[in-house]
């Protein structure tokens, strides 16, 4: 397992060529420390671990890692899915890539917007149509708490446990270069 920066493991998510509407996530605040946790989940990716936590206002800091090749049954039960669960709804976007683009996704969301606010659709539906219109890489089902840990989340990080002793270690020790648990001085 190679831990790199949280930014490189949402590269590869946004980069990969994976059903955009397969992925699913869970997160909440991390077990032990300052910040949080989140997986995600896709059968044909599988599976990514990332620990983060906010250095200042402006800045997110954190660590991550591809923890499994796939997601089996075991590990299927364990992420939200749209058929089964009241799950909230998460979705990761890239910048347009020029001025064209941007106006061809301006359009389709007006488009998707005016299709649904004429007819008899649901939030899903919805939800993934303004996704489809703005390019979303990787969009799904996400359980997650504000301020606490989905039970989920814990069996998760009990199922790779190895994984989450290494990426917290690393999160620590990015915590600690950064001062955040300081103060001010």
């Amino acid at each position: 397992m190679r831990v790199r920066d949280w930014q490189d493991i949402l590269a590869d998510v946004t980069e990969s060529d994976a059903d955009p509407d397969g992925w699913r996530a869970i997160a909440g605040d991390r077990r032990d420390g300052l910040g949080e946790d989140l997986f995600f989940g896709h059968p044909d990716e599988g599976v990514y671990a990332l620990k983060t936590y906010t250095k200042n206002p402006r800045e997110l800091r954190g660590v991550g890692s591809r923890i499994a090749r796939r997601i089996d049954d075991d590990l299927d039960q364990l992420f939200p899915r749209r058929d089964r669960d009241d799950a909230g709804r998460f979705g990761v976007q890239s910048p347009p890539e020029d001025d064209d683009h941007a106006e061809t996704m301006a359009t389709r969301l007006e488009e998707a917007v005016k299709v649904h606010s004429e007819a008899p659709t649901g939030p899903d539906d919805f939800f993934t149509d303004v996704m489809d219109a703005l390019d979303s890489p990787a969009f799904g089902p996400m359980e997650y708490e504000f301020d606490g840990r989905p039970d989920r989340l814990d069996e998760l990080s009990d199922e790779f446990a190895d994984a989450e002793e290494l990426l917290s270690a690393d999160l620590d020790q990015l915590v600690e270069e950064d001062g955040v648990g300081r103060g001010f001085q």
